[in-house]
């Protein structure tokens, strides 16, 4: 009697068991545990199967054979974004890249070369042993890959450009299974190594990230919280710091005004962070005059931060964001107008158990010269005539009814926000992709020259458009008219 062979647990599964590759389907446990370790739960959308490389080769394998069989799949670094279908693909295949999780410092070339699927807050830990940082993320859950392909506004922006003009190379799985090194002495691959600075995941799979080392050992930083009626002084310090962050590039500054159920309603949040070590720099003196609530402001280290500050997680998270001028006027508005979506929130919430913020960051004109200095990239910064903000718009419910009901209100609150500083020719048109819900059109930002470089390089290096059409997650150029 011949011996029966077997059946692929699902048919989106055939083409990579045929090729040697392990899978995850939803009746294994592990499974389970890796659709729940997604941030947002409005990411959690069970693809068929999941897979986890432990290789750039399994990549390639993997890419190669879903190309051929014609199968759907997302890739998922960290899985931060926080929006359904950003990183993960229902009845589709998921890459997950977890177990690329390595951080190498290399001593002699003052360099780390970093897996897609470390977070930051390991990838700190790593090179704290050494004395040393990269420009990568604030937040310690985040993944490595999202935010440097997105751009990535770091502590050290200011210094020397955002996390995507501190990489020195990159590793990359191209759509037909070629892996390649793109960096800018190889003038082969150099428009690729442009574009893929703020050019999402347009072109292939990153596997290997090498970025410029930082010596810093000890900051001064952490979080303070304010009362709500100090929210007209904090607009002040805000707009004040931000026109001057030239004449000092070591601190960083971020401020939220944010509901959260544990203060039951509106308080001010920054987060300080002077990269030098040195205690109470000048820069933060409108905000050490203002009475605090609490401050957790110490010497530390940026690898202690990371593990610190995270956005609590099992939420269902709305984010929207837009860059405007530095003006107190668009600031005063966006947080009345946060007021009253707060007020909206307990409606549809009445338990309190939601987050806002009303979050922003300096985006002075100095980013953009940074950029220009590192080389460039294709989000277009540069052109930036103005001092801005880089604000984000966020509502974290419990239940998808809950965010269901709170998604329009958070979009009216936007684009009332943005009519308000388009009255007052206060608009910039950067949209930073790695904040940007999923209506929004982040490419479009990025200017005709750089969307003609996205394009060119999308067509060169995936002629098939496997990454335009079977890999619809994230932001595509191909959805760009």
């Amino acid at each position: 009697m011949a011996a029966t062979v077997p059946k692929p647990p699902c048919p989106q599964a055939e083409p990579l068991i045929n090729a040697g590759l392990h899978v995850l389907v939803p009746q294994d446990s592990d499974y389970a545990a890796r659709e729940d370790s997604y941030w947002s739960n409005s990411a959690k959308l069970k693809p068929a199967c999941i897979l986890l490389p432990k290789s750039a080769e399994e990549v390639a394998t993997a890419v190669k054979a879903l190309a051929a069989a014609g199968e759907k799949f997302a890739v998922r670094s960290g899985g931060h974004t926080n929006w359904a279908g950003s990183n993960n693909i229902a009845g589709g295949v998921t890459i997950d890249l977890s177990l690329l999780n390595f951080t190498v410092f290399d001593e002699a070339a003052e360099s780390a070369a970093i897996g897609p699927g470390a977070r930051w807050r390991d990838v700190y830990a790593e090179l704290h042993k050494h004395g040393r940082v990269v420009a990568g993320g604030r937040e310690g859950n985040v993944g490595v890959a999202g935010l440097i392909l997105g751009g990535g506004n770091t502590f050290f922006t200011a210094r020397q450009g955002f996390a995507c003009d501190n990489v020195l190379a990159y590793e990359v799985v191209l759509a037909d299974g070629r892996i390649i090194t793109v960096d800018w002495k190889t003038e082969q691959y150099r428009d690729l190594f442009i574009a893929l600075k703020g050019g999402s995941n347009n072109f292939g799979i990153v596997t290997k990230f090498t970025m410029k080392a930082i010596k810093c050992d000890c900051v001064w930083g952490g979080m303070t919280f304010f009362p709500k009626q100090t929210i007209p002084e904090a607009v002040d310090a805000l707009t004040s710091f931000t026109s001057n962050v030239s004449n000092d590039v070591d601190s960083n500054l971020v401020c939220m005004f944010t509901y959260m159920p544990d203060f039951k309603d509106v308080v001010v949040a920054t987060l300080y962070t002077n990269l030098a070590g040195i205690e109470k720099p000048p820069a933060y003196k409108k905000w050490l005059a203002l009475p605090e609530m609490m401050s957790m402001v110490e010497m530390t280290s940026i690898s202690e931060m990371a593990f610190k500050y995270n956005i609590p997680a099992q939420y269902h998270n709305i984010w929207f964001t837009l860059c405007f001028k530095n003006d107190p006027r668009i600031l005063m508005k966006a947080s009345e107008l946060h007021d009253q979506l707060v007020e909206d929130l307990k409606v549809i919430a009445p338990d309190g158990d939601f987050t806002t913020q009303c979050l922003f960051q300096p985006l002075p004109k100095l980013f953009g010269q940074r950029v220009t200095e590192a080389g460039g990239n294709v989000m277009g910064v540069e052109h930036q005539a103005h001092d801005g903000i880089l604000w984000l718009a966020v509502a974290m419910m419990k239940t998808p009814e809950q965010e269901a009901l709170a998604y329009p209100k958070v979009k009216a609150w936007v684009k009332t926000v943005e009519e308000y500083a388009a009255s007052l020719d206060g608009m910039l048109e950067w949209v930073y992709l790695n904040y940007a819900d999923k209506s929004q059109n982040p490419l479009a930002s990025y200017g005709e020259e750089n969307l003609k470089k996205i394009r060119d390089v999308a067509a060169k290096y995936d002629p098939d458009q496997v990454f335009q059409k079977l890999c619809p997650g994230g932001f595509k150029i191909s959805d760009v008219k």
